[in-house]
């Protein structure tokens, strides 16, 4: 493959996740969802983070990917009531905004909706500086919140392919398809519309080169530190 200098942002899905190679566990990552998760993607020189956004029956704004935490229910349950995960506490939404808003890109996916008006809030009290993107797989949501308010730059995510169109209905500015829905064809098209494609979640170095080749916007990966590594070059020829 020849020699690429596009620089897409290189993203920590979740900060990051430990993966398993070889039947093994990675160790020294911390759980995904957390500040120290969000540390080392960053640590690891990557330009930002994905993190996932629940809420609790007191309208807090957790991380939190699942429906339930350590067996309770994240929607029925207080946020002061949610059990320590691997000795972290949940983070909220605005510590997240408060610690990072400076320093990285950040994509917010919304895993339900319901509380519009608050994350509007919360994004306006520590505007994040490096770029930021409001993201979700429920299109009534995305629509949500280009109601409450029309210029939060929003991101479509998708895993299966009849899902896909509907990203050039949406008022988008990100496109966010899973790799395997990712072609050439695709980026190009999602480029004359004047919005971005960032892709996930992106685990192999030959799919992050193929895809940093292709003119993707943005990659996530579990393996922040293997994502900066692989495209170290790529980041090189873009910043010079």
């Amino acid at each position: 493959m020849a020699a690429c200098s596009h620089r897409p942002l290189l993203l920590g899905h979740r900060g990051a996740r430990p993966l398993r190679r070889l039947g093994i566990r990675q160790r020294g990552i911390p759980s995904e969802n957390t500040v120290p998760a969000f540390d080392y993607c960053m640590g690891s020189g990557c330009d930002g983070f994905e993190f996932d956004v629940r809420y609790t029956r007191d309208r807090r704004h957790v991380l939190c990917h699942d429906p339930k935490h350590c067996g309770m229910h994240v929607a029925d349950t207080h946020y002061e009531g949610l059990e320590r995960r691997h000795g972290y506490n949940l983070p909220c939404l605005d510590e997240v905004l408060k610690r990072f808003s400076s320093t990285a890109y950040l994509d917010i996916e919304l895993k339900v909706p319901g509380n519009e008006e608050e994350i509007c809030l919360a994004i306006h009290a520590h505007p994040p500086q490096r770029g930021f993107v409001v993201s979700s797989f429920l299109p009534s949501l995305l629509l949500r919140f280009h109601e409450v308010h029309s210029s939060l730059p929003l991101g479509y995510v998708c895993r299966h392919p009849e899902e896909a169109p509907l990203w050039a209905e949406l008022p988008i500015r990100s496109f966010i398809p899973h790799h395997t829905l990712v072609s050439p064809t695709l980026v190009n098209a999602v480029h004359e519309r004047g919005m971005q494609l960032i892709t996930w979640t992106v685990n192999k170095p030959a799919d992050m080169l193929r895809l940093a080749e292709w003119g993707v916007d943005g990659i996530i990966s579990d393996d922040p530190r293997l994502l900066s590594e692989t495209l170290a070059e790529v980041k090189a020829a873009g910043n010079s």
